[in-house]
């Protein structure tokens, strides 16, 4: 009788007992392990309200990844850069969010370039100083290959809170830091490889090609297969190696406008641990718009 009341003690404590705090990644499981904690935000970050509406994870709040109330503001030469502090502070205030809270960013899971928008507002988040915060590894697409998994439709509005930001500007990088870092091998070019070379461009930068000196590595080489899962540390190691690219030290990502360099921040920083390691968000659309700023073609068309 004893030995049972121990057990059912035991029992208890450990229902009782809080979960594991999440790292930057987390599973389905552990999502769904976590729902109803009073301090946990879900926010849903997929580009279609429509889609949120049909169906998303219990008690997920929904935001824009761009627009008027978005997470990338335009200057009047640049798009999709980091927006101040105080506009961050009111839109992630107004999503419920408070210091206090642990954010799991949840986005479609369809593509290496669809977490591209998780991965975005993550390093935002660690930007104004808030660490309690993780990526649902393989998005909505990992939570509904479980048809055990809840789902709640309509519409969740947020109860809005207030939050402070504490600015961590050595997680951003500017191009005076790119011009610095050029002959020491340590930028890394996350647009496709098209790009990198010079053979095309995205039309938010003025001239085809990279920075000097950069290293290549894609961002689609990030995720499994191109999808929404996130490879480890040991297989990332490797293709770093391949490219030539640093694993350790003072690190750029870039791309066109910071939004392919937030999946090579996201993996340089958390996956492979290199807290050295910045992202220039203005990336070519800033870089391209000085003429003295030098770039680089590998393939030269008619």
């Amino acid at each position: 009788m004893r030995r049972m009341l121990v057990l059912m003690a035991l029992f208890v404590a450990t229902a009782a007992a809080p979960a594991a705090a999440g790292g930057p990644l987390v599973d389905a499981a552990w999502l769904k392990a976590n729902l109803g904690r009073p301090d946990l935000v879900v926010l849903d970050v997929r580009g279609s309200r429509q889609a949120y509406m049909a169906g998303h994870i219990p008690g997920a709040v929904h935001t824009l990844y761009g627009g008027k109330k978005g997470w990338r503001v335009n200057t009047k030469t640049v798009k999709g850069v980091l927006p101040e502090p105080a506009y961050l502070e009111r839109l992630i205030g107004g999503l419920g969010i408070g210091n206090d809270n642990h954010v799991v960013i949840v986005a479609g899971g369809y593509g290496a370039g669809e977490m591209g928008t998780a991965t975005r507002v993550y390093w935002t988040f660690k930007v104004v100083g808030h660490d309690a915060v993780s990526i649902l590894d393989g998005g909505m697409t990992a939570w509904l290959a479980d048809r055990k998994n809840p789902l709640e439709r309509g519409w969740t509005p947020p109860r809005p809170t207030t939050f402070t930001a504490r600015l961590r500007p050595e997680l951003l990088a500017d191009a005076d830091d790119v011009r610095q870092a050029q002959a020491s091998g340590t930028l890394v070019d996350n647009r496709p490889t098209h790009q990198f070379m010079g053979i095309n461009k995205s039309g938010s930068v003025k001239r085809h090609g990279t920075v000097p000196g950069a290293k290549s590595v894609p961002g689609v080489w990030l995720t499994r297969d191109d999808g929404g899962l996130f490879r480890n540390a040991e297989s990332i190691k490797k293709l770093y190696e391949l490219a030539g690219a640093p694993t350790e030290g003072a690190t750029i990502t870039f791309c066109n406008t910071g939004h392919w360099a937030s999946l090579g921040w996201f993996v340089s920083y958390e996956v492979l641990g290199n807290k050295q390691t910045k992202l220039y968000d203005g990336s070519l659309a800033d870089w391209t718009v000085d003429n003295k700023n030098p770039v680089e073609r590998r393939v030269t068309l008619p």
